[in-house]
């Protein structure tokens, strides 16, 4: 257990959480599901996820002048002047688990940087905006754990309309296991409709 008193070890703690909750969204999928839109933007489940996998290989990596291993496996800045959704599909060359090793591998280079440097590394983001692209270690950390779980809120709803699967954690929901769903939704319908 990481020692949540030390602010290194709490951002890190809090990051590795999400990144295990934006994983465990695509368990037991088949590559058609996973890719299957759900929105009427195209969101899909391996879209988002691959998504957050760039979102941090980038953060953690240009912003402090680190390269991933393999940028090749990455989507570059220059992929989103040609295609801006570049990033939020999986191209057919691309595999789930395919992406969820990457991903693995994204995650402990954004730990190495993270281990490396103190919580006051300077960075810069240069795809912000001129006047805020200096930050700190500290500041990206949150960013990114801000931005990740805004996209695993995304992938909670598009894994529940598929098959119900809902939670925070794959082994403690958070929500009543034996609740009459249906009847619950069917009163929250109600309470609606007398605002109609």
């Amino acid at each position: 257990m990481a020692d949540l008193g030390d602010p290194k070890a709490a951002l890190k703690h809090y990051l590795q959480a999400t990144r295990d909750n934006l994983i465990w969204k695509l368990d037991g999928l088949s590559e058609r599901e996973a890719r299957l839109p759900r929105t009427a933007t195209g969101n899909n489940l391996l879209g988002v996820f691959k998504h957050c996998l760039n979102v941090e290989a980038g953060y953690f990596g240009p912003t402090f002048e680190r390269e991933f291993p393999t940028p090749e496996e990455l989507v570059a800045l220059p992929a989103f002047e040609e295609d801006p959704q570049a990033d939020w599909y999986a191209r057919e060359d691309e595999t789930k688990e395919g992406l969820i090793d990457l991903y693995r591998r994204v995650g402990v280079f954004a730990d190495r940087t993270i281990d490396q440097l103190p919580l006051d590394a300077p960075g810069r983001v240069s795809w912000w905006r001129p006047d805020a692209q200096v930050v700190t270690l500290q500041r990206i950390i949150i960013h990114v754990t801000v931005d990740l779980a805004r996209h695993a809120g995304h992938m909670d709803i598009m894994r529940e309309q598929h098959d119900r699967a809902v939670g925070l954690r794959r082994e403690n929901s958070g929500v009543p296991d034996d609740y009459d769903w249906p009847a619950y939704t069917a009163r929250l319908t109600k309470i609606a409709d007398r605002f109609a």
